[in-house]
Protein backbone atom coordinates (compact mmCIF):
# COMPACT_ATOMS: atom_id res chain seq x y z
CA UNK A 1 0.00 0.00 0.00
CA UNK A 2 2.63 2.00 0.95
CA UNK A 3 4.82 1.96 -2.36
CA UNK A 4 1.15 2.30 -4.21
CA UNK A 5 0.89 5.56 -2.62
CA UNK A 6 4.63 6.86 -2.44
CA UNK A 7 4.73 5.74 -6.46
CA UNK A 8 1.08 8.11 -6.85
CA UNK A 9 2.90 10.84 -5.07
CA UNK A 10 5.94 10.67 -7.57
CA UNK A 11 3.67 10.85 -10.69
CA UNK A 12 1.50 13.94 -8.57
CA UNK A 13 4.41 16.03 -8.10
CA UNK A 14 6.26 15.35 -11.00
CA UNK A 15 3.52 16.03 -13.42
CA UNK A 16 2.63 19.13 -11.67
CA UNK A 17 6.01 20.65 -11.79
CA UNK A 18 6.43 20.07 -15.49
CA UNK A 19 3.20 21.16 -16.20
CA UNK A 20 3.20 24.02 -14.43
CA UNK A 21 6.07 25.62 -15.43
CA UNK A 22 5.13 25.10 -19.27
CA UNK A 23 1.70 26.58 -18.47
CA UNK A 24 3.80 29.44 -15.93
CA UNK A 25 5.75 30.42 -19.01
CA UNK A 26 2.76 30.65 -21.49
CA UNK A 27 0.73 32.72 -19.81
CA UNK A 28 3.58 35.12 -18.61
CA UNK A 29 3.91 35.17 -22.46
CA UNK A 30 0.49 36.67 -22.95
CA UNK A 31 1.26 38.98 -19.91
CA UNK A 32 4.90 40.83 -20.22
CA UNK A 33 3.39 41.81 -23.94
CA UNK A 34 0.52 43.07 -22.52
CA UNK A 35 2.61 45.04 -20.12
CA UNK A 36 4.87 45.91 -23.33
CA UNK A 37 1.77 47.15 -24.74
CA UNK A 38 0.64 49.20 -21.64
CA UNK A 39 -2.36 47.13 -21.15
CA UNK A 40 -4.37 47.15 -18.22
CA UNK A 41 -4.06 43.66 -16.17
CA UNK A 42 -6.48 42.48 -13.75
CA UNK A 43 -5.35 38.96 -13.19
CA UNK A 44 -2.77 36.26 -14.03
CA UNK A 45 -3.78 32.82 -12.45
CA UNK A 46 -2.07 30.23 -12.74
CA UNK A 47 -4.90 26.76 -12.19
CA UNK A 48 -8.77 27.79 -12.40
CA UNK A 49 -11.46 27.41 -9.79
CA UNK A 50 -11.24 29.33 -5.92
CA UNK A 51 -7.94 31.10 -4.92
CA UNK A 52 -5.72 29.08 -2.64
CA UNK A 53 -3.33 32.34 -2.88
CA UNK A 54 -4.00 35.64 -3.67
CA UNK A 55 -1.84 38.72 -3.68
CA UNK A 56 -2.58 42.07 -5.43
CA UNK A 57 0.78 44.09 -6.33
CA UNK A 58 1.09 47.85 -6.56
CA UNK A 59 -0.43 47.97 -10.38
CA UNK A 60 -3.58 46.43 -9.39
CA UNK A 61 -2.65 42.83 -10.67
CA UNK A 62 -3.88 39.46 -8.79
CA UNK A 63 -1.39 36.89 -8.44
CA UNK A 64 -3.27 34.04 -7.82
CA UNK A 65 -2.80 30.26 -7.79
CA UNK A 66 -6.39 28.20 -8.00
CA UNK A 67 -7.31 25.13 -6.51
CA UNK A 68 -7.19 22.82 -9.82
CA UNK A 69 -3.68 22.79 -11.08
CA UNK A 70 -4.79 22.00 -14.70
CA UNK A 71 -3.75 25.20 -16.62
CA UNK A 72 -4.01 29.08 -16.30
CA UNK A 73 -4.89 32.50 -17.80
CA UNK A 74 -4.45 36.01 -17.94
CA UNK A 75 -7.23 38.15 -17.47
CA UNK A 76 -7.05 41.56 -19.18
CA UNK A 77 -9.00 44.30 -17.55
CA UNK A 78 -12.87 44.27 -19.74
CA UNK A 79 -11.95 40.83 -20.83
CA UNK A 80 -15.25 39.39 -20.16
CA UNK A 81 -15.30 36.94 -22.45
CA UNK A 82 -11.62 35.65 -23.50
CA UNK A 83 -12.81 33.46 -26.06
CA UNK A 84 -13.54 35.51 -28.37
CA UNK A 85 -13.53 39.11 -30.42
CA UNK A 86 -15.54 41.50 -29.70
CA UNK A 87 -17.78 42.85 -32.54
CA UNK A 88 -18.31 46.46 -33.78
CA UNK A 89 -21.53 46.78 -31.58
CA UNK A 90 -19.98 45.33 -28.28
CA UNK A 91 -16.58 47.44 -28.65
CA UNK A 92 -19.12 50.74 -28.59
CA UNK A 93 -21.07 48.89 -25.18
CA UNK A 94 -17.61 48.16 -23.68
CA UNK A 95 -16.13 52.00 -25.02
CA UNK A 96 -19.03 53.35 -23.21
CA UNK A 97 -19.30 51.67 -20.13
CA UNK A 98 -15.26 52.38 -19.63
CA UNK A 99 -15.60 56.09 -20.24
CA UNK A 100 -18.62 56.42 -17.54
CA UNK A 101 -16.31 54.96 -15.26
CA UNK A 102 -13.14 56.07 -15.04
CA UNK A 103 -13.33 58.68 -18.03
CA UNK A 104 -13.06 58.94 -22.24
CA UNK A 105 -9.59 58.36 -23.10
CA UNK A 106 -9.11 55.31 -20.97
CA UNK A 107 -10.48 52.87 -23.11
CA UNK A 108 -6.64 53.01 -24.54
CA UNK A 109 -5.45 51.33 -21.68
CA UNK A 110 -7.59 48.12 -22.83
CA UNK A 111 -6.83 45.13 -24.28
CA UNK A 112 -9.23 45.40 -26.94
CA UNK A 113 -8.52 48.89 -28.03
CA UNK A 114 -5.62 48.35 -28.91
CA UNK A 115 -4.42 48.33 -32.26
CA UNK A 116 -4.73 44.81 -33.97
CA UNK A 117 -1.13 44.02 -34.50
CA UNK A 118 -0.70 44.55 -31.05
CA UNK A 119 -3.21 42.59 -29.74
CA UNK A 120 -2.07 39.90 -32.01
CA UNK A 121 1.60 39.85 -30.88
CA UNK A 122 0.31 39.54 -27.24
CA UNK A 123 -1.96 36.29 -27.72
CA UNK A 124 1.13 34.77 -30.26
CA UNK A 125 3.62 35.50 -27.24
CA UNK A 126 2.26 32.53 -25.02
CA UNK A 127 3.20 29.81 -27.94
CA UNK A 128 6.34 31.53 -28.89
CA UNK A 129 6.88 31.72 -24.90
CA UNK A 130 6.49 27.74 -24.77
CA UNK A 131 9.19 27.50 -27.70
CA UNK A 132 11.36 30.13 -26.28
CA UNK A 133 11.58 27.91 -22.93
CA UNK A 134 11.76 25.04 -25.09
CA UNK A 135 15.01 26.46 -26.81
CA UNK A 136 16.41 27.64 -23.88
CA UNK A 137 15.96 24.16 -21.86
CA UNK A 138 17.45 21.83 -24.96
CA UNK A 139 20.37 24.66 -24.90
CA UNK A 140 20.92 23.89 -21.47
CA UNK A 141 21.04 20.42 -21.25
CA UNK A 142 23.33 20.15 -24.17
CA UNK A 143 25.66 22.56 -22.08
CA UNK A 144 25.73 20.86 -19.22
CA UNK A 145 25.00 16.81 -20.83
CA UNK A 146 26.45 17.59 -23.76
CA UNK A 147 24.81 15.32 -26.90
CA UNK A 148 25.26 11.26 -27.14
CA UNK A 149 27.59 10.95 -30.15
CA UNK A 150 28.57 6.69 -29.37
CA UNK A 151 27.28 4.47 -27.00
CA UNK A 152 29.73 1.65 -26.49
CA UNK A 153 28.73 -2.03 -27.40
CA UNK A 154 28.77 -3.40 -23.82
CA UNK A 155 26.05 -5.55 -22.49
CA UNK A 156 23.70 -4.64 -19.59
CA UNK A 157 21.63 -7.51 -19.81
CA UNK A 158 21.19 -10.85 -21.70
CA UNK A 159 17.70 -11.73 -22.13
CA UNK A 160 16.91 -15.24 -21.03
CA UNK A 161 15.84 -18.00 -23.99
CA UNK A 162 17.32 -15.52 -26.14
CA UNK A 163 19.80 -16.60 -29.22
CA UNK A 164 22.43 -14.24 -27.07
CA UNK A 165 21.68 -16.29 -23.86
CA UNK A 166 22.22 -19.75 -25.87
CA UNK A 167 25.42 -18.29 -27.43
CA UNK A 168 27.43 -17.35 -24.15
CA UNK A 169 26.95 -13.52 -23.70
CA UNK A 170 27.47 -12.20 -19.89
CA UNK A 171 26.85 -9.01 -19.02
CA UNK A 172 29.51 -6.79 -18.94
CA UNK A 173 30.66 -8.31 -22.54
CA UNK A 174 32.39 -5.54 -24.65
CA UNK A 175 31.65 -6.69 -28.37
CA UNK A 176 34.78 -5.82 -30.35
CA UNK A 177 34.47 -7.57 -33.86
CA UNK A 178 31.45 -9.35 -35.70
CA UNK A 179 32.43 -11.88 -38.58
CA UNK A 180 36.07 -10.16 -38.13
CA UNK A 181 33.84 -6.69 -38.89
CA UNK A 182 35.01 -3.77 -36.50
CA UNK A 183 32.27 -2.60 -33.85
CA UNK A 184 32.41 0.57 -32.48
CA UNK A 185 29.52 1.39 -31.29
CA UNK A 186 25.88 -0.55 -30.37
CA UNK A 187 23.96 1.00 -33.64
CA UNK A 188 26.82 -0.95 -35.53
CA UNK A 189 25.76 -3.92 -33.76
CA UNK A 190 22.33 -3.30 -34.18
CA UNK A 191 22.62 -2.49 -37.74
CA UNK A 192 24.97 -5.90 -38.11
CA UNK A 193 22.37 -8.28 -36.82
CA UNK A 194 18.95 -6.37 -38.48
CA UNK A 195 19.41 -7.78 -41.77
CA UNK A 196 21.22 -11.57 -40.49
CA UNK A 197 18.36 -13.82 -38.47
CA UNK A 198 18.74 -17.27 -39.36
CA UNK A 199 22.80 -16.60 -39.77
CA UNK A 200 25.47 -17.85 -37.40
CA UNK A 201 27.76 -14.83 -36.63
CA UNK A 202 31.41 -15.05 -35.07
CA UNK A 203 31.31 -12.48 -32.41
CA UNK A 204 34.50 -11.31 -30.45
CA UNK A 205 33.99 -9.86 -27.00
CA UNK A 206 36.33 -8.83 -24.14
CA UNK A 207 35.76 -10.09 -21.44
CA UNK A 208 37.59 -9.70 -17.92
CA UNK A 209 40.94 -8.24 -20.23
CA UNK A 210 40.87 -11.22 -22.49
CA UNK A 211 39.01 -11.68 -25.42
CA UNK A 212 36.50 -14.51 -25.84
CA UNK A 213 35.33 -15.91 -29.16
CA UNK A 214 31.02 -16.37 -29.62
CA UNK A 215 29.10 -17.89 -32.32
CA UNK A 216 25.20 -16.55 -31.73
CA UNK A 217 22.41 -16.77 -35.11
CA UNK A 218 20.05 -14.33 -34.51
CA UNK A 219 16.32 -14.68 -33.73
CA UNK A 220 13.67 -12.87 -36.16
CA UNK A 221 11.21 -10.69 -34.56
CA UNK A 222 8.57 -8.23 -36.38
CA UNK A 223 9.35 -4.84 -36.26
CA UNK A 224 7.09 -1.44 -37.16
CA UNK A 225 8.31 0.71 -39.32
CA UNK A 226 9.09 4.25 -38.53
CA UNK A 227 8.11 5.26 -41.83
CA UNK A 228 5.06 3.74 -43.58
CA UNK A 229 3.70 1.86 -40.36
CA UNK A 230 3.94 -1.63 -42.18
CA UNK A 231 5.56 -4.06 -40.06
CA UNK A 232 8.77 -5.98 -41.36
CA UNK A 233 11.16 -9.35 -39.78
CA UNK A 234 14.70 -8.25 -38.32
CA UNK A 235 17.04 -10.20 -36.17
CA UNK A 236 17.69 -9.69 -33.16
CA UNK A 237 20.23 -11.22 -30.27
CA UNK A 238 18.22 -10.42 -27.20
CA UNK A 239 20.81 -8.11 -25.23
CA UNK A 240 20.60 -4.91 -23.93
CA UNK A 241 22.96 -1.58 -24.25
CA UNK A 242 24.77 -0.02 -21.12
CA UNK A 243 23.68 3.17 -20.12
CA UNK A 244 26.04 3.44 -17.44
CA UNK A 245 28.09 6.77 -17.93
CA UNK A 246 31.79 5.31 -18.74
CA UNK A 247 29.59 3.86 -22.01
CA UNK A 248 28.38 6.73 -23.61
CA UNK A 249 30.16 9.57 -25.31
CA UNK A 250 29.05 12.85 -25.35
CA UNK A 251 30.02 15.48 -27.52
CA UNK A 252 30.31 19.02 -25.36
CA UNK A 253 29.00 22.49 -26.44
CA UNK A 254 30.02 25.79 -25.51
CA UNK A 255 27.11 28.62 -24.51
CA UNK A 256 27.04 29.47 -28.08
CA UNK A 257 26.78 26.34 -29.88
CA UNK A 258 24.39 25.01 -26.69
CA UNK A 259 21.86 27.88 -28.29
CA UNK A 260 22.19 26.50 -32.02
CA UNK A 261 21.76 22.62 -30.51
CA UNK A 262 18.62 24.05 -28.42
CA UNK A 263 17.14 25.62 -31.89
CA UNK A 264 17.67 22.19 -33.64
CA UNK A 265 16.44 19.97 -30.77
CA UNK A 266 13.05 22.20 -30.81
CA UNK A 267 12.44 22.28 -34.07
CA UNK A 268 13.47 18.84 -34.53
CA UNK A 269 10.67 18.25 -31.93
CA UNK A 270 8.11 20.39 -33.87
CA UNK A 271 8.89 18.66 -37.33
CA UNK A 272 7.82 14.99 -35.69
CA UNK A 273 4.92 16.55 -34.38
CA UNK A 274 4.25 17.82 -37.34
CA UNK A 275 4.66 14.70 -39.58
CA UNK A 276 2.75 12.80 -36.99
CA UNK A 277 -0.36 14.64 -37.50
CA UNK A 278 -0.16 15.04 -40.99
CA UNK A 279 0.08 10.64 -41.18
CA UNK A 280 -2.68 10.33 -38.85
CA UNK A 281 -4.54 12.89 -41.07
CA UNK A 282 -3.57 10.96 -44.15
CA UNK A 283 -4.73 7.63 -42.55
CA UNK A 284 -0.94 6.16 -42.49
CA UNK A 285 -1.61 6.31 -38.24
CA UNK A 286 -4.30 5.66 -36.12
CA UNK A 287 -3.56 8.45 -33.36
CA UNK A 288 -3.15 6.00 -30.74
CA UNK A 289 -0.16 7.70 -29.32
CA UNK A 290 -1.55 10.87 -28.92
CA UNK A 291 -1.89 11.27 -24.67
CA UNK A 292 -4.14 14.13 -22.84
CA UNK A 293 -3.28 15.09 -18.93
CA UNK A 294 -3.32 11.34 -17.41
CA UNK A 295 -0.42 10.10 -20.18
CA UNK A 296 1.35 13.10 -19.63
CA UNK A 297 0.95 12.93 -15.70
CA UNK A 298 2.26 8.88 -16.09
CA UNK A 299 5.01 9.95 -18.23
CA UNK A 300 6.20 12.24 -15.76
CA UNK A 301 6.14 9.78 -13.16
CA UNK A 302 7.81 6.75 -15.25
CA UNK A 303 10.44 9.30 -16.09
CA UNK A 304 10.97 10.38 -12.75
CA UNK A 305 10.68 6.82 -11.41
CA UNK A 306 13.55 5.52 -13.85
CA UNK A 307 16.13 8.36 -13.32
CA UNK A 308 16.07 8.10 -9.46
CA UNK A 309 16.65 4.34 -9.60
CA UNK A 310 19.59 4.49 -12.17
CA UNK A 311 21.73 5.17 -9.64
CA UNK A 312 22.08 4.38 -5.66
CA UNK A 313 23.54 7.87 -4.73
CA UNK A 314 20.70 10.01 -3.34
CA UNK A 315 22.81 13.37 -4.90
CA UNK A 316 23.15 12.26 -8.27
CA UNK A 317 19.60 10.31 -8.21
CA UNK A 318 18.32 13.88 -7.60
CA UNK A 319 20.26 15.75 -10.38
CA UNK A 320 19.29 12.80 -13.13
CA UNK A 321 15.32 13.25 -11.94
CA UNK A 322 15.62 17.08 -12.70
CA UNK A 323 17.73 16.53 -15.85
CA UNK A 324 15.04 13.95 -16.95
CA UNK A 325 11.76 16.02 -16.15
CA UNK A 326 12.98 19.32 -17.65
CA UNK A 327 13.74 17.35 -21.03
CA UNK A 328 10.26 16.30 -20.43
CA UNK A 329 9.02 19.86 -19.93
CA UNK A 330 10.76 20.83 -23.08
CA UNK A 331 8.87 18.39 -25.19
CA UNK A 332 5.80 19.19 -23.50
CA UNK A 333 6.18 22.97 -24.04
CA UNK A 334 6.77 22.69 -28.05
CA UNK A 335 3.61 20.24 -27.57
CA UNK A 336 2.02 22.59 -26.10
CA UNK A 337 2.98 25.81 -27.88
CA UNK A 338 2.31 24.15 -31.27
CA UNK A 339 -1.19 23.23 -30.10
CA UNK A 340 -1.82 26.38 -29.22
CA UNK A 341 -1.15 28.28 -32.60
CA UNK A 342 -3.64 25.91 -34.12
CA UNK A 343 -6.70 27.66 -35.65
CA UNK A 344 -9.67 26.84 -33.32
CA UNK A 345 -11.30 29.72 -32.17
CA UNK A 346 -10.57 28.38 -28.29
CA UNK A 347 -6.93 28.39 -28.78
CA UNK A 348 -4.52 31.38 -29.38
CA UNK A 349 -4.50 30.03 -33.21
CA UNK A 350 -8.49 30.68 -33.27
CA UNK A 351 -8.01 34.70 -32.01
CA UNK A 352 -5.03 34.91 -34.65
CA UNK A 353 -7.34 34.22 -37.54
CA UNK A 354 -10.12 36.75 -35.58
CA UNK A 355 -7.62 39.21 -36.01
CA UNK A 356 -6.49 38.35 -39.34
CA UNK A 357 -9.87 39.20 -40.52
CA UNK A 358 -10.35 42.54 -39.05
CA UNK A 359 -6.84 43.25 -40.19
CA UNK A 360 -8.32 42.92 -43.55
CA UNK A 361 -11.70 44.15 -43.58
CA UNK A 362 -11.16 46.38 -41.36
CA UNK A 363 -13.73 45.46 -38.39
CA UNK A 364 -14.10 42.58 -36.04
CA UNK A 365 -16.20 39.02 -37.18
CA UNK A 366 -19.35 39.72 -36.81
CA UNK A 367 -20.61 38.10 -32.97
CA UNK A 368 -22.70 35.29 -34.17
CA UNK A 369 -20.04 33.97 -36.84
CA UNK A 370 -17.45 34.12 -33.68
CA UNK A 371 -19.97 32.38 -31.21
CA UNK A 372 -21.14 29.83 -33.70
CA UNK A 373 -17.49 29.10 -34.23
CA UNK A 374 -16.26 28.98 -30.54
CA UNK A 375 -18.84 26.08 -30.30
CA UNK A 376 -17.11 24.24 -33.10
CA UNK A 377 -13.67 24.86 -32.03
CA UNK A 378 -14.95 23.71 -28.17
CA UNK A 379 -16.52 20.91 -29.63
CA UNK A 380 -13.80 20.01 -31.43
CA UNK A 381 -11.17 20.12 -28.59
CA UNK A 382 -13.36 18.56 -26.07
CA UNK A 383 -13.41 15.49 -28.91
CA UNK A 384 -9.65 15.17 -28.78
CA UNK A 385 -9.51 15.50 -25.26
CA UNK A 386 -11.69 12.54 -24.99
CA UNK A 387 -9.32 10.69 -27.79
CA UNK A 388 -6.36 11.40 -25.97
CA UNK A 389 -8.26 10.14 -22.32
CA UNK A 390 -9.20 7.48 -24.26
CA UNK A 391 -5.70 6.51 -25.63
CA UNK A 392 -4.23 6.83 -21.96
CA UNK A 393 -6.59 4.47 -20.11
CA UNK A 394 -6.18 2.01 -22.97
CA UNK A 395 -2.31 2.00 -22.37
CA UNK A 396 -3.11 1.75 -18.62
CA UNK A 397 -4.73 -1.41 -19.58
CA UNK A 398 -8.08 0.06 -17.59
CA UNK A 399 -10.60 -1.62 -19.87
CA UNK A 400 -8.78 -4.44 -19.93
CA UNK A 401 -9.05 -4.43 -15.37
CA UNK A 402 -12.65 -3.65 -15.78
CA UNK A 403 -13.51 -6.27 -18.34
CA UNK A 404 -12.14 -8.80 -16.16
CA UNK A 405 -13.84 -7.89 -12.91
CA UNK A 406 -16.93 -9.66 -13.75
CA UNK A 407 -15.41 -12.96 -14.33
Amino acid sequence: MMDFLSQTLVVVLSFLAVLTLVITIHELGHFYAGRLFKVKIDRFSIGFGKAVFSRTDRRGVEWRLGWIPLGGYVKFAGDVNPASVPDSAHLEEIRSEIAAETGAGSEKDYFHFKPVWQRAIIVAAGPVANFVLAIVIFAFLALIAGEVVRVLPRVASVEPGSPAAEAGFLEGDLVVQADGRRINEWADLQQYVLMRSGEAIRFTVERGGERVSLTATPGVRELQSGIDGSTFRAGYLGLAASNAPENIERARYGPVEAVGQGFVQTFAVLDTTLTYLRRIITGRESGDQLSGPLGIATTSGAVAGAAAASTQDPGEAAGRVFLSLLTLAGLLSVGIGFLNLLPVPVLDGGHLVFYAYEAVARRPLAAQVQEGAYRVGLALLVCLMLFATWNDLRKLSVFDFLGGLPS
